[in-house]
């Protein structure tokens, strides 16, 4: 089971990471409502190696059963493992091949902002927020980490969740009659 929680947690983790890193190389000119799509995209299909992992378990290792516990510990601990790899790869990616990120990230939020007909008054406010927030990402590693986690976790919950409740199968050896 060791094998299989760590195999589909790190392969996970780089499918989840690959949308980020190509992302912003590749498809730069995306709106950030269609990146953002498209990179929670690539996380669900990441998090699905859960459903292949805790069917493998129940079917090839535990007689064709597994209790809802035992199927959602499983999707949690891959989702630790891939959302480590995925916090990983972008906190090196953002530190060493990302420069001037959330400067640009901020601009172009801005600017959608602003394509979108709201307010003078409404673009300040998210301007100042959205700044302040940018400040802290650059200064503070921890808060980076913290934030990307968050980002990612949250997929990986609903996924085990969703796992757990689809693949949980009694034991048929123990019906009573």
């Amino acid at each position: 089971m060791k094998k299989n929680i760590w195999v589909c947690g790190l392969i996970g983790g780089v499918i989840a990471a690959s949308w980020g890193v190509l992302g912003e190389g590749v498809f730069s000119n995306l709106s950030l409502n269609t990146s953002m799509a498209l990179g929670y995209a690539a996380m669900v299909l990441a998090f699905s190696l859960i459903f292949v992992a805790v069917k493998n378990y129940r079917d090839d290792y535990h007689g064709g059963s597994i209790s809802f516990g035992r199927a959602l510990t499983i999707g949690l601990l891959i989702t630790l493992i891939a959302s480590t790899v995925y916090v990983i790869i972008w906190m090196i990616d953002y530190s060493y091949f990302m420069p001037g990120f959330a400067e640009k990230y901020q601009a172009r939020a801005m600017a959608e902002l602003k394509a979108s007909g709201a307010s003078a008054a409404e673009i300040k406010k998210q301007g100042d927020e959205m700044a302040a927030m940018m400040e802290t990402y650059n200064v503070s590693p921890l808060y980076r980490v913290m934030f990307t986690y968050l980002e990612i976790v949250p997929v990986g919950v609903v996924m085990s969740l969703l796992a757990a409740l689809v693949l949980k199968r009694k034991d048929r050896s123990t019906v009573t009659v």
